[in-house]
């Protein structure tokens, strides 16, 4: 039996956050949402308290990253994530307002596997964010390392 896949959503603005969640949740997926405003918090997290990432062995996660954030880049977070044994095979879809093409490009090349731009227009963006969500609901999320 495979385990529901917790959505890790790291986003620094409240609205965008909001916006994300309510729309993932329209869309039909209910799994664990568990939002952090900050990359200090965040992986914390995920790395756990011995900074290794091996609290989240064997644990599906999906992550959902900002690359604008207000205490680090997410550039430097996706690069951990991808390095780690424990986390590497964890997607990560990264939502941003950073449009531009060396920075996407970076971000693919770090193992980011879907990078979307939010756009200022809500009405667009709140679409793009309902096809996530469906996107959640197809995709199988495999487990960390063992």
């Amino acid at each position: 039996m495979t385990q529901p896949v917790t959505i890790i959503m790291i986003e620094d603005d409240e609205g965008h956050a909001r916006l994300i969640e309510r729309n993932i949740r329209r869309s039909g997926v209910n799994n664990p949402i568990v939002p952090f405003a900050n990359g200090t918090d965040a992986t914390k997290y995920l790395f756990g308290a011995d900074g290794t990432g091996m609290a989240h062995k064997g644990n599906a996660l999906l992550i959902l990253l900002d690359l604008n954030l207000p205490d680090m880049t997410g550039i430097d977070i996706l690069r951990r994530i991808k390095e780690n044994r424990y986390l590497k095979a964890s997607p990560v879809v990264v939502l941003t307002t950073t449009d531009d093409s060396q920075e996407i490009k970076r971000c693919y090349e770090l193992g980011c596997n879907v990078y979307i731009t939010k756009p200022v227009n809500y009405e667009n963006f709140a679409n793009a964010i309902r096809q996530l969500g469906l996107f959640f609901s197809v995709i199988q999320i495999p487990a960390a390392a063992t």
